[in-house]
């Protein structure tokens, strides 16, 4: 069993849902991208974090989000030292190779926005040095709908540092079933064990590096961009470091396949996934945007030429 193979098989005996959402979060691993789980409370989020992060042999650090997380708490502070009188910086959850922000919604904006630098450039301000932060690394946010109660709505530009928004959904009975004789979240998770280390992650991030995607295949992605940014119903399309992300993702997902190219199938499948959260829609009443902008995309999957 190949390495791939082996990390999905390992999660999978843990988290017992949606299948569709192991291969995404792997896809984010390889893709060297982070990955926003949003669904309601009980469907097995951050089991499926957890279980991720502890197939593979790294750093685990954990935040759980709430309204009075500051920003220090996530990257790190200085404390001062009475015997040499320096000040030394000591550092935050962030500095791990696989970060859980659990319920990330539930911290204020200004926290939020602590991740932004961390996400974007893979590195921390602080007390007036620039700290660099373990490779590989990921962040895998989880949040509630933003309709429940003591939520904040996470602004754009912390969005589009997402490769990926997957949700997971109830699981199917069968699923349902294994969960509740099983108790994965009690029992297995705690004694599984790590199928690849973090050189592994890094090997595989350049194999997805090398994945070859043809010209017609980046036009591709390009006009299936421009077309966000000209819809009517759209006030902001996919941006350029959307393009990228998707580009990304479909190198990721032929490299899950075992394929040394992109296939417009690798495209197709992880638009939903990579540009639903980086389009806003014009106002639209009552109309859920998300959904609105599911259906768009959807739309606008079926009127782009396929290239040949």
């Amino acid at each position: 069993m190949n390495k791939i193979a082996a990390l999905k098989a390992n999660i999978a005996s843990v988290y017992m849902g949606n299948g569709g959402a192991i291969d995404r979060i792997i896809v984010c691993l390889l893709a060297r991208g982070h990955v926003l789980i949003e669904d309601v409370p009980g469907v097995g989020k951050t089991v499926l974090a957890q279980a991720l992060a502890r197939s593979v042999h790294c750093v685990f650090g954990r935040i759980q989000c709430t309204p009075d997380l500051l920003p220090s708490d996530i990257t790190g502070v200085g404390m001062f030292d009475r015997e040499s009188g320096l000040v030394t910086f000591r550092r935050g959850p962030i500095f791990a190779n696989i970060v859980l922000a659990d319920e990330i919604n539930r911290a204020t904006p200004r926290t939020q926005s602590a991740l932004l630098e961390a996400m974007g450039e893979g590195t921390v301000t602080a007390e007036g040095e620039i700290h660099p932060l373990p490779n590989p690394f990921m962040v895998i946010a989880t949040q509630n709908p933003n309709e429940f109660e003591g939520t904040y709505l996470l602004p754009e530009n912390q969005l589009d540092r997402f490769l990926m928004r997957i949700g997971l959904g109830y699981p199917a009975a069968v699923d349902e079933s294994h969960i509740i004789h099983r108790q994965p979240a009690r029992n297995a998770l705690q004694t599984m064990q790590h199928v690849m280390d973090s050189d592994d992650v890094l090997a595989l991030q350049r194999e997805v590096d090398a994945v070859r995607i043809d010209q017609s295949l980046v036009d591709y992605i390009i006009a299936i961009a421009h077309a966000t940014r000209q819809h009517p119903q759209l006030q902001f399309g996919v941006s350029p470091r959307g393009a990228l992300a998707l580009a990304q993702s479909a190198r990721a997902t032929a490299r899950c396949a075992e394929r040394s190219f992109v296939v417009p199938e690798d495209i197709v499948e992880n638009v939903i996934a990579v540009c639903a959260h980086r389009i806003v829609a014009r106002a639209s009443g009552s109309i859920d945007a998300s959904a609105m902008a599911v259906r768009i995309l959807t739309e606008l999957l079926a009127s782009v030429p396929i290239p040949a």
